[in-house]
């Protein structure tokens, strides 16, 4: 048995191994209990969506004005 290729085999296996342990740790890091939560953003509005919120707006402004001065 040639101890010299022993050796070389089992430091080849080593690098695979540490290779596949940094694999996963960064795999837990990114995706993991302890990982940062993505925050949600607002929705953003398209133009006709957008109108359509104006014109609601605005009639509920004039409803309410309607109502004071009565």
């Amino acid at each position: 048995m040639d101890l010299q290729k022993a050796i070389r085999e089992l430091y080849d296996e080593k690098e695979r191994i540490d290779g596949v342990i940094a694999s996963l740790e960064q795999h837990l890091r990114t995706n993991g209990p302890g990982a940062p939560k993505r925050k949600r953003g607002r929705k953003s509005m398209g133009p006709l969506e957008r109108q359509d919120v104006s014109a609601r707006m605005r009639n509920y402004w004039a409803a309410r004005r309607i109502d004071r001065s009565e």
